[in-house]
């Protein structure tokens, strides 16, 4: 019985390990992706990442003329039929330009981390 739940807190210790390292991957990877349209202004946040295969988010946050902070996420789905985009819930069709930069986009993030993170070791 003592072995029972011994094991059950290592492996919940190491699914919270495991967890935290995604999580840590994840906005180191999103910090790298938020430079990929250049040198982030002082002041402002960006991140660039990809969820999954299929998903892939923009967020910016920064502090307007008037001193209110604005927050501004995009969720990206990439499908058979196309790239849709999502801003406040309701989501759209993108153009084929946005589609073009959406894709240059994804090549310079997966070069930088591969190259910063990852030592070529994956390719998107």
């Amino acid at each position: 019985m003592i072995q029972k739940l011994l094991r059950g807190v290592v492996n919940q210790h190491a699914q919270d390990r495991d967890a935290e390292l995604y999580q840590n991957l994840i906005r180191h990877e999103a910090k790298i992706g938020g430079t990929v349209f250049g040198e982030v202004p002082k002041g402002h946040r960006r991140e660039f990442f990809c969820l999954d295969r299929h998903t892939w988010v923009w967020h910016e946050e920064w502090v307007d003329q008037s001193g209110q902070q604005q927050i501004r996420t995009t969720r990206y789905d990439v499908r058979p039929d196309g790239l849709l985009k999502s801003q406040g819930g309701s989501y759209q069709k993108v153009s084929n330009e946005e589609t073009i930069r959406f894709k240059k986009a994804v090549r310079i993030y997966a070069d930088r981390l591969n190259r910063e993170m990852y030592n070529n070791a994956i390719a998107v």
